[in-house]
């Protein structure tokens, strides 16, 4: 977030908001607007989804990205990966830096929807 307050604290370090992991369901790290992350408990909330309503990665991270945060007004985007190596990366945003390895080893870096 650009000239955030000194020493606010974002949604990424706190468990469950914005950092999460579940050998049963998936591994998250989100960044956005934080208030809105942590009011929601996103990247539990996204476990949850998998864990209790049996949906896919994609699926709940997006329900979470896509629908839930902008209810709120608020933006970001998230990655992560399930236990069988699924992975998701929504975003809300213009634009979001991430990246991953293919299985023939070749590396993958993004900012924009494709």
């Amino acid at each position: 977030m650009s000239n955030k307050k000194y020493g606010r604290v974002g949604d990424v370090p706190i468990i469950g908001a914005g950092t999460y992991a579940n050998n049963a369901t998936c591994a998250i790290s989100c960044t956005g607007w934080g208030e809105f992350f942590i009011r929601l408990v996103v990247a539990k909330s996204v476990s949850d989804l998998m864990e209790y309503k049996n949906l896919s990665l994609q699926k709940a991270a997006e329900e979470m990205i896509m629908k839930k945060v902008p209810q709120l007004g608020g933006d970001g985007g998230l990655i992560a990966v399930d236990k069988k190596g699924n992975f998701a990366m929504p975003f809300n945003t213009a634009g979001m830096y991430r990246g991953y390895i293919r299985s023939d080893g070749k590396a993958v870096v993004k900012i924009y929807k494709d």
